[in-house]
């Protein structure tokens, strides 16, 4: 037609990325992904491509981005390889509730069953794991399915979208008069669903009558940015706030109600008493999981349940539900908060006296360890550490095993919001250098720290090259103790101390990290562990510290299944 102009499906991609709002992408490149690269290379688009050493980092950096901007995180990888190695930061995220678009190029439709290198059903891979995902086999569909997978990712429960882009596709004809975009899915959520006020109501009832109503807090009212709200409610009713690991940042630690993490990583007995002694539970943006509620033992199954959640699927699933609320949590907190506003005084129930006993007994039984001068170096002594250096808008990215149970149940965020970040949705090792990378991108003008176990250090190490490249000044803490510790403390617990397969060789993670161009040291010595770790924070560039540290199995951890 006379007067149509034109893209290949390569330039279309990287307009469509350009509409809404994209800034960042990371990924890496190969054979099918050659035309994408070359319209990146030719066309004034201003996204920054960062080049990353393996598709799963370039997930998990996706992924860290996300959480800090409010934005997509945008990760794109070749077929066959890459698209299965992109696939676990895919995973992750979607369980998470984290909006990330991953673009893997696929072999040409038309070399379909003729056994072409890298062929692989991608959108079968991709459909059972992610929110939403296609291939684009259509050239002309392109931008059309760009604005879905961008609709999924940022409306409803947020989650993880993929976009399978074959080679002929890339190269195939688009009409420009079809680039375009919805600004509302540039950020997330998009599109908030409100509550049903007749279930606010009841809501309201059940709360202002009650005598010892906790919230549980998971990833939700962070995610929504709900924590003004949630502050306002908890203040009304004078109800402590308690959060699930994820759930970190939805109240200030410092604030008079805020219990902190319950659960069976980083809960102890003080808190669980909390939510065990309480006759009304408000579930908030929390999916009531295994960890949560230490494999749903606390709360008890007889106590009053309110649940919020943009899930509907996810309500009443573990707990029997009295009130039911879909909608977005911020929204459904403010009206809970105006509903309640207009009954006048309510009675108070001594929330911040609970949450404060729960703390003092929780400090009482951290400050001698804190203090300990023991070597191999304890944990909750590096988590006084951090507490003294670092600034209230840092950002902690720790992985699962070692740090996560130290940082749940021992450091104090001063601010809500979004300051600590880790994979509780599968806990695969090697996610925390990523993902700092991620949020380093995503917020640069902040501190971000990663903190991880010697075996995540063996999953993530060759990213320290991209760190460098890039000159990326964050942290990188080593807990080093030669060992699986997670799965070594599960078998001394209850496996009668028989150790199996868990031990490995003690790595020299300062000299491996050197060698990337890293700035590192090793502390053995736990005089020294203060002054070496401001030394490393406050460095401009990539620094590590690797620390000699008490494997989890013989330490204090706060972890319930292994106390018990």
């Amino acid at each position: 037609m006379s007067g149509t102009n034109y893209l290949t499906g390569a330039e279309a991609m990287v307009h469509m990325l350009n509409a809404h709002g994209v800034k960042h992408m990371f990924g890496l490149c190969g054979d099918t992904t050659l035309p994408f690269y070359d319209a990146l290379a030719q066309m004034d688009h201003g996204i920054e491509h960062i080049l990353t050493r393996d598709e799963r980092h370039a997930a998990y950096m996706a992924d860290g981005y996300a959480r800090v901007t409010g934005k997509p995180g945008v990760c794109e990888g070749p077929s066959g390889g890459g698209a299965t190695y992109i696939l676990p930061g895919v995973i992750e995220a979607n369980e998470s509730s984290v909006p990330i678009l991953a673009i893997t190029s696929d072999v040409a439709t038309t070399s379909r069953g003729k056994y072409p290198l890298t062929e692989l059903d991608q959108e079968a891979l991709f459909r059972p794991l992610s929110k939403w995902n296609a291939s684009l086999d259509d050239a002309t569909r392109l931008p059309a399915m760009v604005r879905a997978a961008f609709r999924a990712m940022t409306t409803g429960t947020p989650g993880a979208t993929h976009l399978a882009l074959p080679f002929d596709t890339q190269k195939a004809q688009v009409d420009e008069a079809e680039i375009w975009a919805d600004a509302r899915h540039q950020t997330y959520p998009a599109e908030r669903a409100a509550p049903d006020q007749a279930a606010i109501e009841t809501a309201a009832d059940i709360l202002a009558g009650a005598s010892s109503a906790v919230a549980i807090c998971g990833g939700g009212p962070v995610l929504s940015g709900a924590t003004d709200a949630l502050h306002n409610l908890a203040a009304l009713l004078d109800m402590p706030v308690a959060t699930t690991v994820s759930g970190q940042g939805s109240i200030a630690e410092r604030d008079a109600l805020a219990l902190g993490v319950v659960g069976s990583n980083g809960g102890v007995p003080a808190t669980r008493s909390v939510v065990d002694a309480a006759d009304v539970v408000l579930f908030i943006g929390c999916r009531a999981g295994s960890v949560t509620t230490e494999r749903w033992r606390s709360p008890t199954r007889d106590v009053t349940v309110i649940h919020i959640d943009s899930d509907p699927m996810v309500i009443g699933a573990n707990y029997q539900t009295e009130v039911a609320i879909c909608a977005d949590a911020r929204l459904a907190l403010e009206a809970l908060v105006n509903t309640l506003g207009e009954r006048g005084d309510l009675p108070a129930q001594g929330g911040a006296a609970k949450a404060k006993t729960a703390w003092d007994a929780k400090l009482a039984a951290y400050a001698p360890l804190a203090a300990s001068r023991e070597a191999p170096i304890r944990p909750e002594a590096v988590m006084a550490s951090l507490m003294d250096i670092l600034d209230d808008d840092a950002i902690v990215v720790a992985d699962p095993g070692t740090p996560c149970p130290y940082f749940s149940a021992h450091y104090r965020w001063q601010k809500p919001g979004r300051h600590f970040i880790t994979n509780r949705a599968h806990g695969a090792l090697g996610y925390a250098l990523g993902a700092a990378m991620g949020a380093h991108v995503g917020r640069p003008s902040v501190k971000t720290l990663a903190v991880m176990g010697d075996g995540s250090f063996g999953f993530a190490c060759g990213e320290f090259e991209t760190m460098v490249r890039h000159n990326m000044p964050i942290t990188s803490i080593v807990f080093s103790n030669a060992v699986f510790g997670w799965i070594k403390a599960g078998q001394d617990a209850g496996f009668g101390q028989r150790y199996y397969n868990v031990d490995f060789n003690r790595t020299d993670h300062a000299a491996v990290a050197s060698a990337f161009g890293v700035k590192s040291w090793t502390v053995k010595d736990p005089d020294d562990l203060r002054r070496v770790l401001k030394e490393a924070i406050e460095h401009d560039g990539p620094t590590l510290v690797d620390i000699h540290s008490q494997p989890l199995h013989e330490a204090a951890a706060p972890v319930s299944e292994w106390v018990a």
